[in-house]
């Protein structure tokens, strides 16, 4: 299933009482109507421009739903631990920016594995929707958290030492990464806007893993000296697997699920990944997704010291595969 978006409309805590159990099966917000006109201007460059401010809509939330969820993510952001003088620490960050199941179950998966890989237990944010069970008890995955989540681990860590592991999964377009959740949220994070926050908060040593459609468009953005960037395709393309009701996308599972879950370095790492969503996307004759790889000349610095303290024993994959 292609994952690219065409969005037509474009250019027009806790409550102090639990949540009520669900009276039937859960379902994610669906999306219902067409995106409003969240950008602005009167033609293709005015319009560019826009979106390169980071447009952020949401509507129809409740006042309880907007409490609880401040204090959702006011109580994961103060409950992260301080980095350690003198030790390389990674923060994880795994978001979901879409309310369709397989992005929340895919980021809940990889928060654990880049967790357990780089030793960021109580350094970790995951920010997601629903995995289908329930009503989720995470902070939501929305532009809003991600640019709260960063700029929080930017007052924790020492810059010069410690390392931002970002994994960012949804669907994608060729301006960049969209956030939709159900009819109530709506936003788009180019690249210009991504570095921006990034490089405005300085984030600079980073591992940066996007699953998306069309994330190539962000390598030359982001790419950089202390930047490892792997994107699940190439600018122009798209990639598989994001149907709801998977477990995983192709370029999670092989990427997380199943190649960083091994004791092997990260371009090995990266490598196998690529081969096993080729072999994949060939069987089905999909058009390949290119998946794009940018691994800075400074990157070993932090690197090193975080793959020296991985895991020695691989874990198990789990899950549906994406590829059935």
């Amino acid at each position: 299933m292609r994952r690219g978006l065409i969005f037509a409309a474009l250019a027009a805590g806790w409550l102090c009482a639990p949540l009520a159990a669900p009276a039937g099966p859960w379902h994610a917000p669906e999306h219902k109507s067409t995106w409003p006109a969240i950008v602005s201007g009167a033609d293709q460059q005015a319009m560019a421009a826009s979106l390169d401010l980071g447009p952020d809509l949401e509507r129809g939330r409740s006042p309880a739903f907007e409490l609880a969820e401040q204090r959702r993510l006011s109580g994961a952001l103060a409950a992260l631990a301080p980095q350690r003088k003198g030790v390389v620490d990674a923060y994880v960050v795994s978001i979901a920016l879409d309310s369709d199941f397989v992005f929340g179950r895919e980021a809940r998966e990889a928060g654990r594995v880049l967790a357990r890989r780089y030793d960021a237990a109580g350094r970790t944010l995951v920010l997601a929707g629903s995995d289908g069970s329930g009503p989720s008890a995470l902070p939501q995955g929305s532009l809003h958290s991600l640019s709260l989540a960063l700029a929080r681990i930017a007052e924790l860590i020492d810059p010069r030492e410690d390392v931002l592991v970002l994994y960012l999964t949804s669907h994608g377009a060729p301006y960049g990464i969209t956030y939709h959740d159900g009819d109530e949220g709506y936003g788009v994070l180019t690249p210009t806007r991504f570095a921006a926050l990034l490089d405005g908060l300085g984030l600079r040593n980073r591992l940066l893993i996007l699953s998306a459609c069309y994330s190539g468009v962000f390598v030359p953005a982001l790419g950089g000296e202390a930047t490892a960037l792997f994107t699940a395709a190439a600018s122009d393309r798209t990639s598989f697997g994001c149907a709801a009701d998977n477990d995983w996308t192709f370029f999670g599972d092989a990427m997380v699920n199943h190649a960083l879950r091994k004791p092997q370095p990260l371009a090995e790492a990266s490598g196998e990944a690529v081969g096993l969503i080729a072999t994949w996307e060939l069987a089905r004759s999909y058009e390949p997704s290119y998946p794009q790889a940018s691994i800075g000349g400074g990157v070993d610095t932090w690197l090193k010291p975080l793959e020296a303290r991985m895991p020695k024993a691989a874990s198990a994959p789990v899950g549906k595969p994406a590829a059935r």
